[in-house]
């Protein structure tokens, strides 16, 4: 039996532009374009469709795929008790890529009719050094277009390029909306986009100064990447012939900073949170969404799990990252507006151990380096001043040491580390026999650790044990 696909419930004729969106990915196509199809059911909110901006080269086939079924495509939300539902969007009714008409890209920042544009670059693509947090000028392609600002290749050159012929044209405020999962992402593209404008061109970086605003907000959906044998298996299950189907868990989120300067969708009326500040909310999903991921990867790959869902359906790392949850982090964080913390938490673990969306544990496993001063180091500071319970933080830190140094799980198969950001020096901390050198590593550095006596003689234990017993014989004894 196939599954019924939802349709789009307004005319697409009647639907005006008023959304351009950088960055056309699967989770852009799971997470706004799925409120915004919603939201456009309403007829007095269809003006504000999406026009989707690709930019690179290697958004090639997804663009053609796309342009050929007139931007519509599947997606389907697998549900936690095993139900799928498939909606048929079609919010997103233009699409230009920049590699093949760059002048359209500059055309639509331009125009009158767009007020918002929302973007997912990556984290990296906002172009923010890691250790001086500065945005990097001396880039190659970002000094190719701050000296030649008409023939654009960054993401930074073609919004000033747009911005620049939208004031020459008295076009009116913009807002920038950053919908990448980093902390403060809004205060992050207010950094980049105007630290480059300012590079070159600072009449111009005195209009957006007063003329554009950049929200902060916190975004939350896991969504695959989707692979060619999932396309296959979507489209047979469906009963559809789409060429770019995308598919998602359940669980949606979306917590927007309300500073739109040239108005907004009402996309509250179909889920999406307004607030004055996001950070409650950011530092809800950091410290138990992101901070139980880190948690779980190391001890969970060791252990010979290769896969998320099939970690958490082993009752020892449920109730491992529940407790830690529990005990360690909800002590530290503050609830959000109307939020239920132990509903949030209770839905955490179902969606970690959704089979229909099996997420790899490598790719939670990588770059450590970056996620650990993020997600566990602020709290564990706070637990380390209170002197509370160590035990799952230190196993954690023990297991992450082990995958670094050693890179065989505990059934004899060897591993490559993906942790990119390792520096010299970090290797060599690694590298060394004596298991406190670890806790001098870059990642770790927002607080003296070897210091700390208590946390120490916990990690030491847990290090002795991993390599004496195994991940599971330690995992069952906390």
């Amino acid at each position: 039996m196939k599954t019924q696909v939802i349709s789009f419930d307004y005319i697409r004729e009647q639907v005006k532009t008023g959304i351009m969106h950088i960055g056309v990915g699967n989770f852009h196509r799971a997470h706004e374009e799925f409120y915004t199809n919603r939201l456009l059911a309403d007829t007095t909110q269809q003006n504000w469709g999406i026009c989707g901006v690709m930019l690179l080269p290697g958004d090639e086939r997804l663009y053609k795929a796309l342009k050929k079924q007139d931007n519509i495509y599947t997606l389907t939300v697998c549900g936690r008790d095993g139900k799928d539902e498939v909606y048929c969007i079609g919010s997103l009714v233009e699409l230009i890529w920049g590699v093949e008409n760059p002048k359209a890209v500059i055309d639509k920042i331009a125009d009158k009719d767009i007020k918002i544009i929302t973007m997912t670059i990556t984290e990296g693509g906002y172009n923010i050094d890691k250790t001086s947090g500065e945005f990097m000028l001396g880039e190659n392609n970002v000094k190719h277009d701050i000296t030649n600002p008409r023939t654009p290749k960054t993401v930074f050159g073609f919004i000033a390029e747009g911005l620049r012929r939208r004031k020459e044209a008295g076009n009116g405020p913009i807002t920038l909306l950053s919908c990448d999962n980093l902390q403060h992402n809004g205060n992050t593209a207010k950094k980049a986009f105007t630290t480059f404008i300012t590079a070159q061109d600072k009449e111009l970086a005195e209009w957006v100064e007063q003329n554009v605003t950049f929200p902060n907000s916190m975004v939350d959906r896991i969504t695959p990447a989707t692979r060619p044998e999932d396309v296959i298996l979507l489209n047979e299950k469906n009963g559809t012939q789409d060429e770019a189907p995308v598919y998602s868990e359940d669980f949606i989120q979306w917590v927007i900073e309300d500073n739109f300067i040239a108005g907004r969708p009402a996309w509250e009326t179909v889920g999406v949170e307004f607030t004055d500040d996001v950070t409650a909310y950011e530092n809800m999903k950091l410290s138990l969404l992101n901070a139980s991921h880190t948690l779980l990867s190391y001890p969970a790959f060791l252990s010979g799990y290769r896969k998320v869902d099939e970690a958490m359906h082993d009752e020892r790392f449920a109730h491992f990252l529940r407790t830690f949850m529990d005990k360690d982090i909800t002590p530290y964080v503050p609830v959000p507006g109307n939020t239920d913390l132990e509903l949030y938490k209770q839905t955490l673990i179902e969606r970690f151990a959704n089979r229909s969306v099996s997420d790899q544990l490598a790719r939670l496993c990588f770059d450590g380096v970056s996620k650990y001063p993020v997600y566990v180091m602020p709290n564990l500071i706070k637990m380390i001043r209170d002197k509370a319970d160590f035990t799952r933080v230190a196993f954690s830190m023990a297991a992450y040491r082990h995958y670094l140094k050693y890179r065989t799980d505990d059934k004899g198969v060897a591993f490559e580390i993906n942790d990119p950001w390792l520096t010299a020096e970090d290797l060599k901390l690694i590298d060394s026999n004596d298991p406190v050198d670890f806790l001098g590593m870059s990642a770790f550095q927002s607080t003296n650790l070897k210091a700390a006596n208590d946390f120490v003689k916990v990690y030491l234990r847990m290090v002795e044990d991993i390599k004496q017993k195994g991940i599971f014989t330690v995992l069952e004894s906390i």
